[in-house]
C-alpha cells in the first residue's frame, strides 16, 4: 500500500475512492486504518465498508460470533492490534473511522460499490448484500440504469489483471493472494500496481 501510494503521489485536489476490506488477511490491518486516516488529511478520500469490516464490526458489537471472521483473516487483524482478548481493542480513531465507512459513492460519471449491485434500483435502495458480498463469479451484473460505470472490488481476479466490462471495472486484482494492490485513475483509465516483493507496474 505504502509502495502503492508513493507512485500515485495523490494530491490534496485528488479524490480517492477505496473500496473496502482494508482488515483480515494481511500482516498489518492496523497499520493499514492508520494509513488511510493519515491519507484523509492529504488529499480527499472517501472510504467505502467491505465484507471484512462488515464482519469485523458485528463481532466487536457483539451480533455476530466470532468464527467466520476468524477464518477469513480475523486472527491476524486481532494481532495486528495485540488483542489480550478484550473486544474494546479498536483505538477511538479506528472505531470512528469504521463507524464512518459508506455503502456507496458517486460522481457524474461512476459510482463505488465494494461488490456488486442491482441495476435496477436506485443506490440509496440497494441491498447491503448485494453491495458488500455479491460476486462476480455468480453473475455480472448489467449497466446501471443510470448509465454510469460501476467501480467494484470483492471479486478477487487471480491472474492480477483489472477486469475492465466497459459498464463495470472491478479492480480487486489478488493482493490477498500475491498478486497486485491496484488503484486506477478513472479520467485516464491508466491504472498502478504494487505486490508483496516490493515490484510496481503502470499501464501503458
Amino acid at each position: 500500500m505504502e509502495n502503492l501510494l508513493r507512485h500515485v503521489q495523490p494530491d490534496p485536489d485528488d479524490l480517492v475512492v477505496a473500496l473496502g476490506d482494508y482488515v483480515d488477511r494481511g500482516p498489518d490491518s492496523r497499520g493499514v486504518i492508520d494509513r488511510l486516516i493519515q491519507l484523509g488529511g492529504q488529499t480527499q478520500l472517501v472510504c467505502l465498508m467491505g465484507n471484512h469490516e462488515e464482519m469485523m464490526l458485528e463481532v466487536v458489537r457483539g451480533e455476530a460470533p466470532h468464527h467466520e471472521w476468524l477464518k477469513h483473516g480475523g486472527i491476524e487483524t486481532l494481532d495486528s492490534y495485540g488483542f489480550d482478548g478484550d473486544l474494546d481493542f479498536l483505538p477511538p480513531e479506528h472505531q470512528s473511522f469504521l463507524d464512518n465507512l459508506g455503502d456507496f459513492f458517486e460522481t457524474d460519471a461512476f459510482f463505488f460499490t465494494h461488490a456488486a449491485y442491482d441495476a435496477g434500483l436506485p443506490l440509496e435502495q440497494q441491498p447491503v448484500d448485494l453491495l458488500r458480498w455479491h460476486s462476480l463469479m455468480r453473475g455480472v451484473p448489467p449497466q446501471h440504469y443510470s448509465g454510469k460505470t460501476a467501480i467494484v472490488g470483492h471479486t478477487a481476479n487471480r491472474d492480477g489483471e483489472v477486469v475492465d466490462l466497459g459498464h463495470l471495472i472491478c479492480l480487486d486484482t489478488y493482493a490477498y493472494g500475491g498478486q497486485w494492490l491496484t488503484a486506477m485513475d478513472l479520467n485516464e483509465r491508466s491504472f498502478w500496481q504494487a505486490n508483496q516483493q516490493g515490484q510496481v507496474r503502470v499501464s501503458e
